[in-house]
């Protein structure tokens, strides 16, 4: 199986201090909640944190930084929730399913729970930070062992390269994994997940 190289994690900045630096990711998390990304400044931010603006660089050497921390937690939310769905069955197509249906729940919650912290995804997704690649080669490489099993189980047919055919399902399931994308597709999302994993599984079928 072809491993995905993934992108490496946001670099750390500054002092060992990980309460100090969770603090600041907590307190930017409500900030820009409540006031926005685009519209935070760095020095908002530590006025509000009651830091100094010198301080918070000592963590972070920009606005973006302390984003993709945010964006790396909501990510990780979203992980978590899939892989405990997918872990309990043992059948490759179930598993398949599964992913269509929690990603694109999971997402929705996330990402429009709260408008505002929808600004930190779309900046993510437009600009393509760090974080954002990362996770698409992990949700890649999710799909790619789901594959191998149901290759190996006689679900899912062999001919066609795994890493094609894994870049393919991450296609169609993209729309409901990118903000930018999803916020265009909401009004589908009710039935979207169970056809598009259908159609999925039959062209699988070996």
């Amino acid at each position: 199986m072809k491993n995905i190289p993934t992108p490496s994690a946001v670099p750390a900045r500054g002092p060992a201090d990980h309460e100090v630096r969770d603090q600041i990711v907590a307190a930017a998390t409500e900030h820009f909640s409540r006031y926005g990304y685009e519209k935070t400044t760095v020095s908002d931010l530590a006025k509000a944190i009651g830091f100094s603006k010198a301080y918070i660089y000592k963590f972070f050497e920009s606005k973006q930084a302390i984003g993709e921390m945010i964006c790396i937690n909501c990510l990780r939310e979203i992980e978590r929730e899939v892989r405990a769905a997918v872990a309990e069955t043992d059948l490759p197509p179930e598993k398949l399913r599964r992913i269509f249906k929690v990603f694109t729940d999971a997402s929705l919650r996330l990402f429009f729970r709260d408008r505002k912290l929808y600004d930190i995804a779309a900046s993510a997704a437009t600009e393509n930070w760090l974080a954002v690649q990362a996770y698409e080669a992990r949700v890649q490489q999710l799909l790619q062992e789901i594959l191998q099993e149901g290759r190996q189980s006689g679900d899912f047919e062999r001919k066609t390269p795994l890493d094609e055919t894994a870049m393919a399902i991450y296609l169609v399931l993209r729309p409901y994994l990118n903000p930018l994308l999803l916020q265009y597709n909401r009004d589908t999302t009710d039935v979207a997940p169970a056809q598009l994993s259908s159609l999925v599984l039959r062209s699988l079928s070996p």
